[in-house]
């Protein structure tokens, strides 16, 4: 069974796409008239030019809306499309969970003429985000099993640039540190869901940490800890953008 049948079917509420990393996403792709997006989930960050979303997953294919691109049942390792298909390709924090990295990757540059744009993360700055660091190591344990270095996708890409992706603090799109200003939000087992890391990393586990989470809170220790947090718009907690023009 794909991850997503079991961990995905919050992520149309959860996942909203943010439109300042969309835009971020809109000028990595440039001029592109065509995209192809891969491991499209339930649309998020879709540009109108999109032709094509291919996605493995039936609940996140049920999830997108109904003025979104025609969507494929499929996995990165294997395009249903023929060389050349699209200006561009797109893979948005989907790398991760491809069975075959190096297979996936070559499908995107057999698929796209000028460019290929991914979203990852960069595990070594992610760890020192507070959350894992000081609340919840299981969790980034679990994600550094799977997390793909920046370097050896930029190499698999044959070469490409890394563009930060800075988090607003007030991010609609939950993804793992879009609440880095909002702690309590991690106290809530919906947005939990819609996190792939602690949805898959297990409540059990991650239990204790999210006790001493809420007690902290609760003093107000998080607050006396974490004061540069608290008045800053944005965050770099590793989230990168890998773009390369073929």
């Amino acid at each position: 069974m794909d991850v997503y049948d079991t961990i995905g079917a919050t992520y149309a509420t959860t996942r909203r796409p943010d439109p300042r990393i969309g835009a971020r996403v809109a000028a990595a792709l440039g001029d592109a008239s065509s995209v192809v997006n891969v491991g499209a989930g339930a649309g998020s960050y879709e540009p109108p030019q999109t032709v094509l979303a291919v996605e493995p997953s039936a609940v996140m294919i049920r999830q997108r809306p109904a003025r979104a691109a025609p969507v494929v049942q499929a996995r990165a390792e294997a395009l249903p499309l023929a060389t050349g298909a699209a200006d561009a390709v797109m893979a948005l924090l989907t790398v991760h969970h491809w069975a075959d990295l190096a297979a996936g990757v070559a499908e995107l540059r057999r698929v796209a003429r000028r460019r290929v744009v991914v979203l990852t993360w960069d595990a070594p700055v992610f760890r020192s985000f507070w959350l894992v660091r000081e609340y919840l190591p299981q969790a980034v344990a679990f994600d550094e099993t799977r997390a793909v270095p920046v370097e050896r996708l930029a190499a698999l890409l044959g070469g490409a640039r890394v563009e930060p992706v800075p988090v607003p603090h007030d991010c609609v799109d939950g993804f793992a540190a879009a609440y880095w200003r909002r702690p309590a939000a991690y106290l809530d087992p919906a947005v939990r869901a819609g996190i792939s890391m602690l949805a898959q990393t297990g409540e059990d586990a991650l239990r204790p940490g999210l006790h001493r989470l809420a007690e902290d809170l609760r003093a107000g220790r998080w607050q006396e800890e974490h004061p540069d947090l608290l008045d800053r718009e944005e965050f770099d907690a590793g989230y990168r953008l890998v773009v390369a023009d073929l």
